[in-house]
């Protein structure tokens, strides 16, 4: 493997280590990755943001005990969650706390139950909806981001790849950038979309959309047009999955918690929609004179199929 792969599997987007995030993140952050975690990583992360304030006024020692672990797993947990340290862990833990005193932080909804009334349905599922794009853009680091639109605005072609939900939102923004002039191609089918990606090459753009991080369909193809020189994307909501291994921009989406009634692609589909909209206005400013014609003429030529027919004398 060769130094430049070496300092891309590290960190991503040239191996540089993230900002840590804001203390309004930190809630989104353990939701996010919990799933990921050992069981004793968890115990620490539920901690903190059950009772950020409590946390706050432990010592590292004493959060290790509260929480039956070793001071070893709280620092590796604060580093999973993106701090330096344990410190710094703690200053954002005060900040959430303030945050929460003040009355700005949501109350926790419950879960959709089997014999929910409707009523409360809407209303569940428009707070998860909610809580899903707040978290979402808590955590989105806008330096990847804007990393990102640069290379989609400037690409010669873009693929896009995603399978079930996430294959929907890559429908999504292949459609958007075909809207505003761009080449792009979404592809689901995994034999189709490697095809594609031994034809990139530099100046084009690869993005791969997986809320898991490991769906093989999806990584294989992103690694393909990794090593053939494109710029490439993760649209993930985990952050330590394999396919950040082959991304030079990641862009990490929050959900809300999974139940029976609510499986992960539904939550995740929310925060996907999201980036991959942050990600279309980007480049639709970045390429502004060009990208206004395009989209009028598109809609001049769908105007006619959505207005009602003519009725007869």
């Amino acid at each position: 493997m060769t130094n430049d792969l070496k300092e891309t599997f590290a960190g991503g987007a040239g191996g540089t280590a993230p900002a840590p995030p804001a203390p309004a993140a930190l809630a989104a952050k353990v939701r996010t990755l919990a799933p990921s975690m050992t069981r004793s990583m968890q115990r620490v992360a539920e901690a903190v943001a059950d009772d950020p304030a409590g946390c706050a006024a432990l010592t590292v020692t004493g959060l290790a005990e509260l929480t039956g672990t070793s001071e070893a797993t709280v620092v590796r947990t604060a580093r999973l969650l993106g701090y330096p340290g344990y410190r710094d862990l703690r200053l954002a833990l005060a900040g959430l706390a303030a945050q929460q005193q003040s009355g700005r932080a949501p109350a926790i909804t419950t879960d959709i139950a089997v014999d929910d009334p409707i009523a409360d349905v809407v209303a569940k599922l428009a707070y998860d909806e909610q809580q899903t794009l707040a978290d979402t853009a808590a955590g989105l680091d806008t330096v990847q981001l804007a990393a990102a639109v640069t290379a989609l605005a400037g690409a010669r072609r873009t693929d896009v790849y995603g399978v079930g939900a996430s294959g929907l939102v890559a429908q999504d923004l292949t459609q958007k950038l075909l809207r505003i002039g761009l080449l792009a191609h979404a592809h689901s089918d995994p034999h189709l979309a490697v095809t594609n990606a031994v034809q990139l090459r530099s100046g084009d753009v690869a993005i791969a959309i997986t809320h898991s991080g490991t769906t093989g369909d999806v990584v294989e193809p992103l690694r393909v047009a990794f090593e053939h020189g494109a710029t490439t994307v993760a649209v993930t909501g985990r952050p330590d999955g394999p396919v950040t291994q082959y991304a030079d921009h990641v862009l990490t989406t929050s959900t809300a918690r999974e139940s029976e009634l609510r499986p992960a692609a539904m939550s995740s589909r929310t925060g996907q929609l999201l980036v991959v909209d942050c990600l279309f206005v980007g480049v639709a400013q970045r390429t502004y004179e060009a990208a206004a014609p395009a989209l009028a003429a598109s809609y001049e030529a769908l105007a006619h199929r959505h207005r009602a027919p003519r009725k007869g004398p």
